[in-house]
């Protein structure tokens, strides 16, 4: 993604003015002795350095140890407030109570987990020298993995704040004051991301939107960008049910509220709007491989859509068990249910291994430039060839099955599916973008040689009517 050229992480030669963001140096990074070094040559050299100059600089240590310790205080504190909070219900409303609340935040704490994750991600590409910006399509300005980190901590920080004052106030009696809490967290974050002006990564966040939309709406060619995306929204998908849950709370006036539970309500368990949400990110990705295949006439990207298809029986025949009686789900829905989603697993595990990732070079992207703990432990090692397709066998599993709408009431156990399925996105999307940067760079050098061949050669090859 894009940053605008006015960011702090930008140095350009031959400007005179040079901006420090202090919050983006880690400890021994070498950048405080830089600056006493470049003080130390302008005392020598006869110039002096202005005492006001001295003064405004802090020690890149001591602020980020005063941050980790506030971001401590702030996080045991939240803690005990919500705590307390809970405690402080009665017992027999507690479960309805942390299930509205994690209703409202959890689509919120789990994109807070994608960012961070991505953070991670890019950082390992800008070690291992793997050109993302031209993979992505991106400019020269894109966003780095400490501003990506840098919107991760604020979001880490609003969000648990908010669902903390909600508990406090839902507790303490002051329901209006607690429903108007996620309101305002997703006002201002709808805010933040299409606000207009030139704040806060305008490129990035309108790169991001253009994405979405040609995600919805596939009228043109497919770029790589587009399909990375839409793969991520697919391990979402419970996030965007939950999102239209709690939107739909908001519009209905139903939040800090329990009439949402009853079945026959709008935003009840028996709205169909649930597993068409669900679906929804397969739908756009299926979507996409049909818009492929017009372009390309390629018959894999048909097999592609295929796998997506196979989720839809998964969401709709499990949201058949609020609409039938319970005999016919016991004999007939459930054991379909269950069918569909081992087809699905085992279709998506299968993809993942023969056209997603390259296995001949699965942990190259792991050798970093520099000499790195991380690369030391990971490259070339067997240990993780066995736990990526490992794990990725068993999170399959257990996404496929926690996309069963029935499910839905138990909150803790598909907030912890649903981070351990972006856990997997996360480790998946090393190896995506590792294979698509060997097939450019393999691209790249067969076009480099066949550049070399002289135009003789070339000519006397084109006479005799070969197709070379």
């Amino acid at each position: 993604m894009d940053a605008p050229s006015n960011s702090p992480h930008l140095w350009k030669s031959g400007s005179r003015a040079v901006v420090f963001d202090f919050g983006t140096f880690e400890p021994g990074s070498g950048f405080e002795e830089a600056i006493l070094h470049r003080i130390e040559d302008n005392e020598l050299k006869g110039v002096s350095t202005p005492s006001s100059t001295m003064t405004i600089i802090p020690s890149p240590v001591l602020l980020w140890r005063l941050k980790v310790f506030l971001f401590l205080i702030w996080g045991v504190s939240c803690c005990k407030i919500s705590w307390d909070s809970v405690m402080r219900m009665s017992v027999n409303l507690h479960d309805l109570f942390l299930y509205e609340a994690f209703l409202y935040y959890n689509p919120l704490l789990l994109v807070t987990i994608m960012v961070w994750f991505w953070g991670m991600n890019l950082w390992v590409f800008a070690q291992a020298n793997v050109d993302f910006a031209k993979i992505f399509d991106l400019n020269q300005n894109h966003l780095t993995h400490r501003e990506i980190w840098k919107c991760a901590t604020w979001m880490t920080i609003i969000v648990p704040t908010s669902m903390t004052a909600y508990l406090y106030l839902y507790s303490n009696g002051e329901v209006s004051l607690a429903a108007s809490q996620p309101v305002l967290l997703y006002a201002a974050f709808a805010m933040a991301l299409i606000f207009p002006f030139d704040i806060f990564y305008l490129s990035s966040r309108y790169f991001l939107l253009r994405t979405l939309w040609r995600i919805v709406f596939p009228l043109q060619a497919i770029a790589f960008a587009d399909f990375f995306l839409a793969d991520i929204l697919t391990s979402m998908s419970k996030v965007f049910s939950d999102l239209e849950r709690s939107v739909c709370r908001m519009v209905h006036r139903q939040v800090a509220t329990i009439a949402w539970f009853e079945a026959d309500s709008v935003c009840g368990s028996h709205s169909v709007a649930i597993p068409i949400v669900l679906a929804l990110p397969y739908l756009f990705r299926l979507f996409q491989c049909l818009r492929q295949y017009k372009d390309t006439r390629d018959r894999t990207t048909l097999f592609n859509a295929l796998k997506y298809s196979t989720a839809v029986p998964v969401i709709f025949l499990s949201a058949l068990k609020y609409h039938v009686f319970p005999d016919n789900w016991d004999n007939l829905y459930r054991p379909l249910w269950l069918l569909s989603a081992v087809v699905n697993c085992l279709y998506s595990f299968y993809w993942d291994l023969t056209r997603d990732w390259d296995l001949s070079c699965f942990t190259r992207i792991f050798k970093f430039s520099r000499p790195h703990i991380l690369s030391h432990v990971l490259y070339g090692r067997k240990w993780v060839y066995f736990w990526v397709i490992g794990s990725n066998l068993i999170l399959r599993c257990t996404w496929t099955y926690k996309l069963s709408a029935h499910l839905r009431h138990n909150y803790l156990t598909v907030f912890t599916i649903t981070a351990l399925e972006i856990f997997r996105r996360f480790q998946w999307a090393f190896f995506r973008v590792e294979n698509e940067w060997n097939k450019m760079s393999t691209k790249s050098n067969s076009q480099l040689s066949m550049g070399d061949v002289p135009k003789e050669e070339e000519e006397l090859l084109n006479s005799n009517g070969h197709d070379v």
